[in-house]
């Protein structure tokens, strides 16, 4: 069996219907003898919706998908060397990219059949942020093959035009001094009296518990962050387990269509055969009068004959 051809093949479909597609070549693959193939097809999970819409996405509009793997390569080169002015000019687009394309990928599940809340569409543009912040995820995405919502892309979440770091200001040269040209006007004055030297000190520990406080205030911006991702953590693995307890369901609810049409052939056929066992009885108390009255009127002849 062609496996890549069957994941393609699964991947297409809508969520609801993917179980039973994968079950099926599953059974036929095991049926050809292929335990190899039908390992690979059985490891295949059924993709969440905002993954299966996302997916659908890069399956129908190839060119902005291209374009959109091109605008992620970017932001994590210019956010590997911190280029400013790449990220800025980046960060626009992103912006405005991933609003747009999840809305589209919203229609287009829609128009498939597939509703789409709110919820999900937020989930879809986590996953195309998940795509701009991460090579592994924007590869399966191209692909079309994305089985959850990825992690939230803190890196570029936080990251706006506005909060892009400026570039840094070049040094200014120093300018030589011409010891020749000292003249008693140019001589460096006396240190500051010791008034000015306390000033110096209160905006030192000024400074000091400003460092302090920005500190602390990145240290709780790094608690909220694991916070956020140690919910982000639970929820995906609510969803996961959702999602198989779906697939659990939906193979039960076939084996309990299947039973109950085993019951009905079974109800049918017991109906008839009581059907042919009481047409049986009766025409067992027909022969058995038939015979009767043929034995008497055999009695009688014999007697007569005598």
């Amino acid at each position: 069996m062609d496996v890549e051809k069957v994941t393609e093949e699964l991947y297409g479909l809508k969520p609801a219907d993917f179980v039973a597609a994968r079950d099926a070549y599953v059974a036929e693959a095991r049926g050809a003898k292929d335990p190899t193939s039908a390992k690979a097809i059985a490891a295949l999970r059924r993709p969440a919706t905002a993954a299966w819409a996302a997916n659908l996405l890069a399956r129908e509009r190839p060119q902005e998908a291209r374009g959109f793997l091109s605008l992620g390569r970017t932001l994590r080169e210019a956010h590997r060397t911190l280029d400013a002015e790449r990220m800025r000019e980046a960060s626009r687009e992103r912006h405005r990219l991933v609003g747009t394309l999840a809305r589209t990928a919203a229609a287009l599940a829609r128009d498939a059949g597939q509703p789409v809340s709110d919820t999900v569409v937020r989930e879809i543009e986590q996953t195309l942020q998940g795509v701009l912040a991460h090579q592994d995820v924007a590869e399966l995405w191209s692909k079309g093959r994305l089985v959850k919502v990825p992690e939230a892309a803190v890196d570029f979440t936080e990251i706006t035009p506005d909060t892009v770091p400026p570039r840094p200001a070049p040094k200014r040269e120093r300018k030589s001094v011409d010891f020749t040209e000292i003249t008693p006007d140019t001589v460096p004055p006396r240190p500051a009296p010791k008034r000015e030297r306390k000033e110096r000190n209160g905006d030192t520990a000024r400074l000091d518990r400003a460092r302090a406080a920005a500190t602390e205030a990145d240290a709780e911006v790094a608690r909220r962050e694991r916070e956020l991702d140690e919910a982000e953590r639970a929820r995906r693995t609510a969803a996961t387990a959702a999602g198989e307890a779906a697939d659990r369901v939906g193979r039960l609810e076939a084996d309990l269509r299947e039973a109950r049409r085993a019951r009905a052939d079974t109800e049918a056929a017991a109906s008839m055969a009581g059907t042919s066992v009481t047409s049986a009885e009766r025409a067992l108390k027909e022969a058995r009068r038939t015979a009767e009255r043929a034995a008497r009127a055999l009695e009688g002849l014999e007697r007569h004959d005598s």
